[in-house]
């Protein structure tokens, strides 16, 4: 593992650079309890409090990425308080994922954080050169996985199965270009599903490859074009990416990036669109059917209360639909295909029980033949030979070893338009 100590005395000199210059990133609404501690309201019940440093790649006003861990944020506030914890958040706003992270992290720590959440995949790195220097403060790398197998008892991963969600997404998206091609509206071969990806990470293939299988159960001639853009969060990128798709072809255009841009895109030139992190529909009601999204609260519940109750709690932890951490935005009815609303029932049950496998190896094929064996990453990302063998029971499982996704198999269907990121 790479692991690099923080040295005290640059540590001592950042930290006196930090509080000489300010922080315009910080959130200023919170109270200025530090640690956690106990008191005794009038009626007798005991509540704690508990100090949380939240860091966020974007703000509030994203109305992706980052606004889904505020909506997170907002209601583990209301559940823990009903429990008697109090939440004090300290959030920062807009940090790179660069060495404004690891200073962020430095600040929230000297500020008397218990518990310092970082929602970035490229934070983690930063966060583990702080890390080792405050071995009191619990911190979580959220979506990533080196923090689990360090030496650091105090450092943790958290991600939840979203690739559940996106096979959900999938099927509604299927069900649409079925219905289009039922009707005469289309052809078979038209049903071309065009996705805009972050980086060609696993996570971004395990999402879109479930999102393709959803959508190939229902409507067994569609096909994908995959357009990377080398960016989490970029706007104008997306949506450039988005036309691009829509121009080859695209009929159907989905997401995993942070902004609305490829859902106003797919509603410019006439295509239907499902979303991920917020529900799309009110910038392209004519377009959006549906979104998925982790809902960050179930974790933060979690976590929180363990720090609270002065608890260990997982170093890797993920979960889906069988505990909510999975779920799905408001399905648009008024241009879902019929029939929707149910079939989103039934295969969402199927995947809570188990009956039914996101990557079930006899739903695809990669160069023709039946993937039959596969290994798993290691902790460091690699393909080794003692890995562990992810394909077994017909299925290959995803995120069954650690949190953090290891699907990077390119099926058969899926076209990556772009691949150098």
């Amino acid at each position: 593992m790479k692991k690099r100590l923080l040295a005290m005395l640059l540590a001592g000199a950042m930290i006196f650079a930090l509080a000489a210059c300010g922080n315009d990133t910080a959130d200023t609404t919170s109270t200025p309890t530090a640690g956690t501690n106990a008191e005794t309201p009038d009626d007798g019940t005991e509540t704690k409090t508990v100090k949380v440093g939240l860091i966020c790649i974007g703000d509030e006003n994203d109305q992706g990425y980052t606004y889904n861990f505020i909506r997170g944020k907002e209601a583990v506030t209301e559940a823990l308080a009903a429990k008697g914890i109090t939440v004090d958040w300290q959030v920062k706003w807009n940090i790179g994922e660069d060495s404004t992270c690891e200073d962020a992290n430095i600040e929230l720590a000297e500020a008397g954080c218990d518990l310092i959440i970082n929602n970035s995949y490229g934070f983690e790195p930063y966060m583990l050169k702080v890390a080792p220097d405050y071995p009191n403060i619990e911190f979580i790398a959220c979506t990533n996985q080196a923090s689990w197998t360090d030496d650091l008892p105090n450092t943790h991963n958290a991600f939840a199965n979203i690739y559940e969600g996106r096979y959900l997404a999938g099927v509604v998206a299927g069900m649409k270009l079925q219905e289009m091609i039922d009707s005469g509206e289309i052809t078979a071969d038209q049903a071309i599903i065009g996705y805009v990806g972050a980086y060609s990470f696993a996570e971004v293939i395990s999402g879109f490859t479930a999102y393709y299988l959803g959508a190939k159960s229902v409507c067994p001639s569609v096909t994908m074009k995959v357009q990377f853009v080398g960016s989490w969060s970029d706007a104008s990128a997306e949506g450039n990416a988005a036309q691009a798709l829509c121009d080859a072809g695209c009929i159907m255009i989905s997401q995993h990036s942070d902004n609305t841009t490829p859902a106003t895109a797919a509603q410019n030139n006439g295509a239907f669109h499902t979303g991920y992190n917020n529900d799309m529909i009110s910038v392209a009601p004519d377009s959006s059917l549906i979104g998925t999204r982790i809902d960050w609260s179930v974790y933060f519940e979690y976590a929180i209360e363990a720090v609270a109750n002065g608890e260990e709690f997982d170093q890797d932890w993920c979960h889906g639909m069988d505990e909510g951490a999975v779920v799905m935005t408001p399905l648009n009815e008024d241009i879902a295909a019929a029939g929707t609303a149910e079939k989103l029932a039934e295969v969402e049950e199927a995947i809570r029980s188990g009956e039914l496998q996101v990557f079930d190896t006899s739903t695809f094929t990669v160069g023709g033949a039946e993937l039959t064996t596969c290994l798993a990453l290691d902790t460091d990302g690699d393909f080794v030979a003692d890995s562990e063998e992810a394909v077994f029971d017909g299925a290959f499982h995803e995120s069954y070893f650690q949190s953090a996704p290891y699907f990077t198999v390119q099926i058969d269907g899926i076209e990556w338009l772009n691949s150098a990121y």
